[in-house]
């Protein structure tokens, strides 16, 4: 199936290179360019993208504005934003993946990063760009929790997980993929993505991304401290 790609930046040129770039594949396409986030929201709407690539900064409807409008909407629960960012240690990766973004790339990423990145997207995994290490997330929310009670919401709603989805959710906050957790388990890949499929429909998480959040939001795993 071929994957369809919205591009939301306020900056022409560099939606001419990403559009170049993506159409380019014979996997993708582009249906669709956006110059602030409330643009991106309708295009998203009107053609039905899989994954939009979404700047943070824009005028008018920001990124993280936009991605909170696509992940509230049940009608475009298939999207996958992922958030392009000039700095990669900036505090609103940290906002954008609570708003439901389901991770981040550095803009100055290599072509086949950026490629790689939609289809990891679209295929339902969590992001980190290559240059961020596996506990990039974990240091973010702890930025961001740093005085904040952990959300009992979600603790609760953990009561709701087997032990062995406990043991997967743990794994995968901790950046592994299921090939590693299965190794790390000693069960099957299949195994790990029954489990973390079932854990994403209890906790109601739109993907991977999100029950990293969760995992950090709830308690359930602590952040490293450095």
């Amino acid at each position: 199936m071929t994957i369809r790609v919205l591009l939301a930046d306020d900056q022409a040129l560099l939606r001419s290179a990403f559009r170049v770039l993506v159409d380019s594949e014979p996997d993708m396409e582009v249906v669709g360019e956006a110059s602030d986030g409330a643009e991106a929201v309708r295009l998203t709407r009107q053609e039905r993208a899989d994954v939009v690539l979404m700047d943070i900064r824009m005028p008018g409807t920001d990124g993280l504005a936009a991605t909170r409008m696509i992940s509230a909407d049940p009608s475009l629960a298939h999207v996958r934003v992922v958030i392009l960012t000039t700095f990669e240690v900036d505090d609103y990766v940290v906002q954008s993946l609570r708003a439901g973004a389901s991770g981040f790339l550095g803009k100055g990423s290599e072509p086949e990063e950026l490629l790689s990145a939609i289809r990891v997207a679209a295929g339902g995994e969590a992001l980190l760009s290559p240059a961020a290490t596996k506990g990039l997330i974990a240091r973010f929310l702890a930025q961001g929790d740093a005085d904040d009670e952990h959300d009992p919401v979600r603790t609760e709603r953990l009561a709701a997980l087997t032990v062995r989805e406990r043991e997967v959710l743990v794994q995968v906050a901790g950046g592994h993929s299921n090939d590693e957790i299965a190794e790390r388990l000693e069960v099957s890949p299949l195994t790990v993505k029954t489990h973390v499929n079932r854990a994403m429909a209890k906790l109601g998480a739109r993907d991977r991304a999100q029950l990293v959040v969760i995992a950090y939001e709830s308690g359930l795993v602590r952040p490293r401290v450095e």
